[in-house]
């Protein structure tokens, strides 16, 4: 349903909702994976201890709004000079909703969010829909990736990351807007996680290199289950982080 109630929109909202689904469907045991905010909401899960969850796969997530803002800051600054002075000239009016503004936004988009032209029926499917029913991201969120207004402008848990103990694998685009560095902050704060860069990728890994994303989280979820079963296993080609 769509319930109008900004107020309602909080980490803590969806968090519990994650719990009541997982109890809905009976999921005592399962593997959880999130890609960008529902990167954010499963580490947010994760801190609460919750049973039974065998492992995470954080996909294009970052651990805190404030680096978030500062990487999306740099990515900004290496746009045309007159996408730039388009943004800021709206941001600063509060004009956001201008189609030049749009316009302009959509260059950082093609960079840094999904690189592949024209942009998949799914991707289209999932603008489309966010555009029919704004109220959550603008009230989270704000008025795009890279201008963030919302609730979520302090978010940060990078201090927090290492209460997860869940076997964790990291996904990242080498072109992402959760950039390389954002990917490395999460990586080293969860304990034993790994941390997959893909090198023709921006935020959308599973769109822009579907067959290699299968593969590794596919791995990954074996591995992990056959740890469970108590055998032995391969470690995948991860990042090296210096």
């Amino acid at each position: 349903d769509h319930v109008h109630d900004p107020a309602l929109w909080t980490v803590e909202l969806f968090v519990e909702e994650l719990g009541v689904v997982r109890q809905a469907l009976g999921l005592d045991a399962l593997h959880i994976l999130g890609q960008s905010w529902g990167g954010m909401l499963a580490m947010e899960y994760a801190l609460t201890r919750p049973s039974g969850v065998a492992s995470l796969v954080i996909a294009d997530s970052p651990a805190s709004m404030v680096q978030w803002v500062s990487e999306a800051n740099r990515l900004r600054e290496a746009l045309p000079a007159d996408v730039q002075a388009t943004l800021l000239k709206h941001e600063a009016a509060a004009t956001t909703s201008d189609p030049a503004y749009e316009e302009a936004m959509l260059v950082f988009y093609r960079r840094h969010v999904c690189r592949l032209r024209p942009a998949p029926a799914c991707v289209q499917r999932t603008f489309a829909k966010a555009a029919e029913a704004p109220e959550v991201y603008g009230t989270m969120w704000g008025p795009s990736e890279f201008y963030v207004t919302g609730t979520l402008k302090d978010w940060d848990i990078v201090a927090r990351l290492g209460e997860i103990h869940t076997p964790t694998l990291i996904l990242s685009g080498r072109y992402d807007e959760a950039t390389p560095l954002i990917a490395e902050t999460v990586h080293r704060g969860i304990p034993g996680s790994e941390w997959v860069l893909f090198e023709d990728s921006s935020h959308m890994p599973h769109v822009e290199e579907t067959e290699r994303c299968l593969t590794v989280v596919g791995d990954f979820l074996r591995r992990v289950e056959v740890r469970m079963a108590g055998g032995e296993d391969e470690g995948l080609d991860t990042c090296d982080v210096p």
